[in-house]
């Protein structure tokens, strides 16, 4: 199964978390078990929108190739065609990186 072959439903999206670097400022190496995931990726898939009390459906404000920031906690870890992805809703991003 590909990435593309994924689609969110109503207001959660799909991101690509970026990777960690193994080098640190000092110019230590780190070692993979060490280090941390990191809290920004980029949007690879959105849902079709939040539906809203009324029946309605608002649209999301962010677009597939954004890079955004989220929580360390945040979403659904899930691994596609070798590839470890997070599934969360669009209130769960707490920003986008320009």
């Amino acid at each position: 199964m590909s990435i593309r072959k994924v689609k969110p439903l109503y207001d959660r999206v799909l991101i690509k978390r970026a990777d960690a670097e193994n080098i640190s400022a000092g110019g230590i190496i780190i070692p993979d078990t060490a280090q941390e995931k990191t809290q920004w990726g980029t949007i690879e898939a959105i849902g079709t929108g939040k539906v809203m009390t009324d029946g309605s459906i608002r649209p999301l404000t962010v677009i597939k190739g954004d890079k955004v920031l989220f929580g360390k906690y945040s979403g659904t870890e899930i691994k596609v065609a070798g590839q470890d992805l997070l599934i969360l809703k669009e209130e769960e991003i707490l920003g986008v990186l320009e």
